[in-house]
């Protein structure tokens, strides 16, 4: 099938796409998938999102984590299709060189929601949360659909993963004030873009990034694929959410060694 090739086809990156994600630790690529395929994989996962997800608590009745999105997290072991998606070669291959290591390993994936009306996704790092020895880790953000400003696009601090502060807040009220008070003191440029239908973003472990609030009346959906050095090792928990982590994404691993549980395959 036409979406079969196109997910395991090359994606030619320049060398000036290579070094803009070396400097900012941030890029989005136009045309990663075409519009056909987005749509099938937008019904495929918008189907698994709402059967997972059937009970869930009115908007009003949440903290911030739980307004800024629906989130599922390794869909791939509930859908053989969405597998296919998540082990795309294409986007394995574009992680690989745009980190200039040899291989990637799948960390997990995770659906991301933004419901209708649904709040921010404040201000963090996503490596907070991840007991992994180097900063050489990526995550795909695919929007499933176009994803104009007011649906609440991921927005990038670029070049802010040489901060160091911060590193220390899970996503909440605090990391987005005080993230936002400590980037208030930079020059990093802070990017705010629409997507377009097939445009795909990734950013690094250590960049800042956050999401606006989506004030539309449709779900902003979005999936998103982490991938680590094929190499990673193992570091010691520093919070309870690498120890989570650990656990539950890295079942079996041994501090110091290179993950590789059932649950972390090379892809590329």
């Amino acid at each position: 099938m036409k979406k079969d090739v196109l997910l395991n086809s090359h994606y030619t990156l320049t060398q000036g796409q290579i070094d803009f994600y070396t400097t900012y630790r941030y890029i989005k690529l136009k045309d990663v998938f075409d519009a056909e395929t987005l749509g099938y994989f937008n019904s495929v996962i918008s189907k698994k999102v709402a059967e997972i997800n059937a009970e869930q608590k009115p908007l009003e009745k949440r903290d911030t984590y739980g307004k800024a999105f629906v989130q599922l997290f390794n869909l791939w072991k509930e859908d053989e299709t969405i597998k296919t998606l998540i082990f795309s070669k294409r986007m394995a291959q574009i992680a690989t060189e745009l980190m200039q290591v040899e291989g990637v390993r799948l960390y997990h994936d995770q659906a991301l929601f933004k419901e209708a009306a649904g709040g921010i996704t404040p201000w963090h790092a996503d490596q907070y949360y991840w007991p992994l020895q180097t900063d050489k880790t990526i995550t795909a953000w695919i929007p499933l659909q176009e994803t104009p400003l007011a649906m609440g696009p991921l927005e990038f601090s670029a070049g802010s993963h040489e901060i160091m502060d911060g590193r220390e807040l899970s996503i909440s009220d605090e990391s987005e004030k005080a993230i936002q008070n400590r980037l208030k003191l930079t020059d990093f440029k802070h990017v705010i873009e629409p997507f377009d239908v097939g445009e795909v973003s990734f950013h690094s472990g250590w960049v800042f990034h956050r999401a606006g609030a989506n004030t539309t009346t449709k779900m902003r959906k979005v999936m998103t694929v982490i991938y680590m050095d094929k190499d990673m090792k193992l570091k010691k928990p520093s919070n309870d959410g690498q120890q989570n982590d650990w656990d539950t994404w890295c079942p079996g691993a041994q501090i110091g060694k290179t993950i590789n549980s059932p649950l972390n395959p090379v892809l590329y």
